[in-house]
């Protein structure tokens, strides 16, 4: 196990988290955005996240190997998907310029399957998410600084 992998395991954590955070703005910022060059409503963006499982791990000599995973490498990006699954919100304003105009939904607007409160959510956690990255980077920092000045 290197000397600075600690970092980089919460490098990884600071990219994808604010990665998240970026998503998120784009999804309160487009909450009520019900035309675009797609054609439709606005559909909210999920961030996909898997463990980076690159380059040699190092195993404990203490836990064993079944309930040993070995050391994180980190997490990475693996898309920036669109939710697909989540059915548009259905407001009833027939003057809205992209109202449907026929059939039985005629007068209802599509709005974006965005909830600003899910998103809140979903924001305080990716931001706590951040912070607990710099709190180990700080951290590893201190210990780094406390070992030079034992070698004095």
């Amino acid at each position: 196990m290197g000397l600075f992998s600690s970092i980089n395991t919460a490098a990884t954590g600071l990219t994808t988290q604010r990665l998240r955070q970026d998503v998120i703005a784009d999804n309160i910022a487009n909450a009520n955005t019900t035309r675009t060059t797609e054609g439709g409503p606005f559909r909210r963006s999920r961030v996909i996240l898997r463990p980076r499982s690159e380059g040699p791990t190092w195993r404990s000599p203490f836990v064993p190997r079944p309930l040993d995973s070995g050391v994180g490498q980190g997490v990475r990006v693996v898309e920036v998907e669109k939710d697909m699954d989540t059915e548009p919100r259905m407001v009833y304003d027939p003057t809205h310029p992209d109202a449907i105009q026929s059939g039985p939904r005629a007068g209802y607007v599509e709005y974006p399957n965005v909830n600003v409160v899910t998103e809140m959510v979903d924001l305080i956690d990716a931001s706590r998410a951040y912070e607990a990255n710099v709190a180990v980077i700080n951290g590893a920092r201190t210990m780094f600084q406390r070992a030079l000045e034992i070698g004095r």
